[in-house]
């Protein structure tokens, strides 16, 4: 018997703002930045990279490089991301710190 599979997208599931909200804090949460590139980067394919690239005033293939495994994005374009997702950054304080 052989098993079919299909290929896991996450842009698939990322449908609601709650989702993506969840999506990235765990990203975060991980503390890796290639975690957090990738993770903005599904979200951005998610939400449809041109347009996530035109708000956030940068090309569609820089946007791809800097949100890939290999890209190392500056502190602008995620930053012009985030808010072209309809997202912002809130801090709080590490109890454990």
């Amino acid at each position: 018997m052989t098993i079919e599979t299909t290929e896991w997208n996450t842009a698939d599931y990322l449908t609601s703002g709650e989702a993506i909200a969840a999506y990235l804090e765990a990203a975060l949460e991980d503390g890796d930045p290639k975690v957090v590139a990738v993770a903005l980067g599904n979200i951005a394919k998610a939400k449809g990279m041109t347009n996530i690239a035109k708000e956030a005033g940068i090309t569609r293939e820089a946007l791809y490089k800097a949100l890939s495994e290999k890209g190392d994005p500056k502190l602008s374009t995620l930053l012009g991301v985030i808010k072209a997702i309809g997202l912002r950054f809130t801090v709080t304080v590490d109890k454990a710190a």
